[in-house]
């Protein structure tokens, strides 16, 4: 009798279980309809995106009360309004150089394209330099993310329409003038417009100021780098396997030895090379007839501090810097000129030296092969993520990481003094300074050399030599007064003396 009662009485139980879930999820329901119909005023995707998917949630447990409730996906964020304008052409572009150069040149070109109230074409990149890289665009960078996080600033198509493709006489292929303000692009390009449906920059590296131009354009330009311009899904996913791999053995260093074939043969700097290294280096600066300086006396520009240091001194450098045998450093390059010949000096000093090609299974790495930029693109991400990050020339590489390095919150980063630096390494290789003479100039000399926060040095009339936007683009990171404090810019920082 009482197993009978027991059972009548779980059998009236889930009756009223089933019963209160019937009932609530129509006045769910009724709820979730009744919001709808007011918001279509509001947001009516966002809306009626989420009733289908509630009612969804709400037949299902209907039906299968006894199972948990799916989980759907989060809704992706809705993406800003297009910006309303009238375009005044198509502005095609050619990017040139190494990766960071060309990432430099989109940023520009994006706002170039807002000033000027252009539709931007996805930008070409550069593959017939020394790299011969055929990546495009998409294969490095992730095309829709860019195209929609720009769409509230300028429209962004991926390739110019078909009609203006056939009437070449409607292109006009040129040029931009370097380091150019607004006011050049506004009085002296727009007008082309006029006659040309559209404009074809066939070199775009360093066509816009440094400074000089209007805050929102500077910020714009911050924008497109550092949230516009994120790298391709594969790019991303085996650069942040690299850094959790070095994270899990502890802090790093990223090493950014840039003494590599192309950087040599450029600058002419062949110090520590033999002599079939230094004709090598010669006849391959002769061959790209864009690098314009022949005769180039080594030692004259090594002495000048125009040449990245060698993989020796660079571990001289960073013995007298402090770190210790033990610190695990990432070699942030391609391939070294001269290779383990090169390298044994700095293993011998530090043995806890790692490039990607040792973190990772070959496998990881074989669609990365001669696509030299998403090799690039790998150590830039590890660089920028890397506790302590040391350049040893200051190209563009170095300088766009130590700009992303400053914007998230001024990571740790020591640009060498190498006009110093050679004639230190000179002195004390023969034998006039001591070790602890040779390593306490070292680091009294880049006490002011860990950067932290301050404006960008301008020079009238000479850009190239001013400090460049992109490594201080400090019109988007100076809270307040932090770049104005009195002495900050040229004192010593607090523990700025300390380099690990």
């Amino acid at each position: 009798m009482d197993v009978r009662s027991n059972g009548v009485q779980s059998k009236k139980t889930r009756l009223r279980v089933w019963f209160v879930r019937v009932c609530s999820s129509i006045v769910l329901y009724t709820c979730i309809v009744q919001l709808v119909a007011v918001g279509e005023l509001w947001h009516p995707r966002l809306l009626s995106t989420l009733s289908s998917r509630i009612t969804t949630i709400t037949y299902f447990s209907i039906l299968h009360p006894e199972q948990s409730i799916p989980v759907p996906a989060p809704l992706p964020l809705p993406l800003p309004p297009p910006r309303i304008y009238k375009s005044h052409g198509y502005l095609k572009v050619s990017c040139n150089g190494g990766l960071n150069q060309m990432r430099a040149a989109i940023c520009d070109m994006v706002a170039i394209a807002r000033l000027l109230n252009l539709t931007l074409v996805v930008p070409e990149l550069d593959k017939t330099s020394f790299w011969s890289d055929p990546s495009n665009f998409g294969d490095i960078f992730d095309v829709r993310h860019f195209l929609d996080s720009l769409r509230d600033e300028v429209k962004i198509i991926k390739r110019l329409p078909r009609r203006n493709r056939k009437v070449s006489t409607q292109v006009l292929v040129m040029p931009p003038v370097s380091w150019s303000n607004e006011t050049y692009y506004l009085e002296q390009i727009l007008p082309l417009f006029n006659k040309y449906k559209s404009i074809h920059f066939n070199k775009t590296d360093a066509r816009l100021a440094n400074n000089g131009l209007s805050l929102d354009l500077q910020k714009l330009r911050c924008r497109v780098n550092y949230q516009s311009l994120k790298f391709a899904p594969h790019i991303e996913a085996l650069g942040n396997k690299l850094v959790q791999i070095l994270k899990k053995k502890g802090s790093f260093v990223a090493l950014h030895l840039r003494y590599e074939m192309d950087m040599l043969a450029f600058s002419g700097c062949t110090h520590g090379c033999t002599d079939k290294e230094a004709e090598q280096l010669k006849l391959m600066r002769y061959a790209y007839p864009w690098w314009r300086e022949k005769e180039i006396v080594s030692e004259e520009k090594r002495l000048q501090g125009l040449c990245p240091l060698t993989p020796e001194e660079a571990a001289l450098v960073l013995q007298a810097l402090g770190f210790q045998k033990d610190t695990q450093i990432y070699i942030a390059s391609g391939e070294i000129y001269g290779s383990n010949r090169r390298l044994a000096a700095l293993r011998a000093a530090f043995p806890g030296i790692v490039k990607k090609e040792m973190l990772l299974d070959p496998g990881d790495l074989q669609q990365f092969q001669n696509h030299s930029s998403q090799m690039a693109a790998l150590d830039f991400m590890v660089s920028v993520a890397s506790d302590v990050f040391i350049p040893t020339y200051d190209g563009n590489m170095a300088k766009l990481v130590e700009g992303h390095r400053r914007y998230l919150g001024f990571r740790k980063t020591v640009t060498l003094d190498r006009k110093l630096l050679v004639r230190l390494l000179d002195l004390h290789q023969n034998k006039t300074l001591s070790w602890e003479e040779f390593s306490v100039a070292v680091q009294l000399a880049h006490v002011k050399k860990v950067v932290h926060p301050g404006r960008r040095t301008v020079i009238l009339e000479k850009p190239k030599e001013e400090d460049y936007f992109y490594a201080n683009p400090h019109e988007c990171i100076c809270n307040g007064i932090i770049c104005d404090v009195p002495g900050l810019n040229n004192s010593r920082q607090p523990g700025a003396a300390k380099f690990h």
